[in-house]
């Protein structure tokens, strides 16, 4: 590792972009704004992958498919929405402590659970950032910040089209027949 240390930009701090023509107020909003949707999107990220890795089951395969693409994508919005944060001169956040400190939702335990309450805890979690991500498309068009709220609209399309996947998942229908001492 280099002993060279110079700190370029503090972490938390946000610096004046004269090429977006953004007001730093207004900047720092946002960066602030995407950070909290770039936490919740590590915490979706890591859950998705805990399920991903540990589902079982009849339908093991489809479920376990889906989950890593779902992860992918997860993966994919947290990478855009850190190169929005830093291109307003922000910092974005960096590390699994500080990433779970500043997520506006909770991760499940450490615990392997049954495939449906961890698919509906899953939901939950799309939900809870779904909002987050509707109140943050609101705020980025009222800054006039309109590439942010189009980065974000285009996300929320994909977080939404992953929640009704879920709801479809837990639907109580299945090709998979019950065992005949039920």
């Amino acid at each position: 590792m280099s002993k060279q240390e110079s700190v370029r930009q503090q972490a938390g701090s946000v610096e004046a972009s004269d090429a977006l023509r953004l007001e730093q107020e207004k900047t720092q909003q946002l960066v602030e704004a995407l950070n909290t949707d770039l936490a919740a999107t590590y915490v979706l990220y890591h859950q998705l992958k805990k399920h991903h890795w540990n589902v079982e089951g009849a339908e093991f395969l489809d479920i376990h498919e889906y989950l890593g693409e779902a992860a992918a994508d997860a993966e994919d919005a947290a990478d855009e929405l850190a190169e929005r944060a830093q291109a307003l001169g922000g910092v974005p956040l960096a590390g699994g402590k500080r990433l779970e400190e500043n997520a506006p939702v909770e991760p499940e335990g450490d615990d392997v659970y049954d495939i449906r309450t961890s698919l509906r805890n899953d939901m939950e979690m799309y939900g809870d950032i779904i909002e987050t991500v509707r109140d943050h498309v609101e705020l980025a068009e009222g800054l006039g910040d309109h590439a942010t709220a189009e980065m974000l609209r285009e996300q929320l399309i994909t977080l939404e089209e992953h929640a009704h996947h879920l709801e479809h998942y837990l639907e109580d229908d299945s090709l998979v027949l019950e065992s005949a001492t039920n």
